[in-house]
């Protein structure tokens, strides 16, 4: 069997090393979400933009849209490039891209911009 020390020792490595002191995550007020709803998985790596380029994680989420502190109220439109995502994967996909424009009208929240995406469908939504 695998004895606890193994199993622990880069997670003990890392606390080691934040001993006594207090960590903060700090992550942009605007995030996504993406799931590739066929496979049931978080899709990885999608191409996307706001302001600038980005790309999901392997949990299919990514955090740093924008710099963390206060979002601006104002019109926002987020662009995910799903052909590439499924060509990627061997697939065709019917949207070459999906756009998501929503309003934030309150400065001080933060919010998940959701996206299920299917080959033929899409579904957006304001996550948690």
């Amino acid at each position: 069997g695998i004895s606890g020390k193994r199993e622990l020792g880069p997670m003990h490595s890392f606390l080691s090393l934040y001993q006594g002191k207090v960590m903060e995550l700090v992550s942009s007020p605007l995030t996504t979400h993406v799931l590739d709803t066929p496979s049931g998985f978080p899709a990885q790596g999608p191409y996307l933009h706001l302001f600038r380029k980005s790309y999901t994680d392997y949990d299919g989420c990514c955090p740093s849209l924008l710099a963390p502190g206060p979002l601006k109220a104002g019109n926002y439109k987020l662009s995910f490039d799903t052909k590439g995502y499924w060509k990627k994967r061997g697939a065709e996909s019917f949207y070459s891209y999906v756009e998501v424009a929503f309003t934030i009208t309150n400065e001080t929240h933060r919010f998940c911009a959701s996206l299920l995406l299917s080959l033929w469908s899409y579904i957006t939504y304001q996550g948690s």
